[in-house]
């Protein structure tokens, strides 16, 4: 069982993240490694690699028979600040009402193609 944890001593949790997440009863954790917009050729727009990411990382929870529901962290890492909003519109469109821990960092991507990757905690 996953348990959103927002004291309120911290700001509003607004968006598709909750300050933490409390995990009970868990007998299976799944690892995700960084999945990136792997794709012959590779998407230039944004929101594509982003759906590809997303579909890569829902892949390897189906593959452990866990799905959004499961995700208890997830890490984000965006090669521009221009597309936070982009990110979380479509972040949103997977994982619905779901709020799991989320870090989004700004960072220099492995391949320069690549405008994000996603990696995650699954619990269930």
């Amino acid at each position: 069982m996953i348990t959103q944890l927002n004291p309120d001593v911290l700001p509003e949790a607004t968006g598709t993240y909750t300050h933490g997440t409390l995990v009970t009863g868990a007998t299976r954790t799944v690892f995700v490694s960084g999945q990136v917009p792997w794709d012959e050729p590779v998407p230039a727009d944004f929101d594509t690699q982003c759906r590809i990411v997303w579909r890569n990382v829902l892949a390897v929870l189906g593959e452990a028979g866990m799905g959004v529901q499961h995700l208890a962290k997830v890490t984000v890492y965006l090669s521009d600040r221009r597309y936070r909003a982009a990110n979380g519109r479509i972040r949103q469109e997977f994982l619905g009402d779901h709020r799991p821990a989320l870090t989004v960092i700004i960072a220099d991507i492995y391949a320069p193609e690549w405008l994000l990757e996603i990696e995650a905690i699954a619990m269930a």
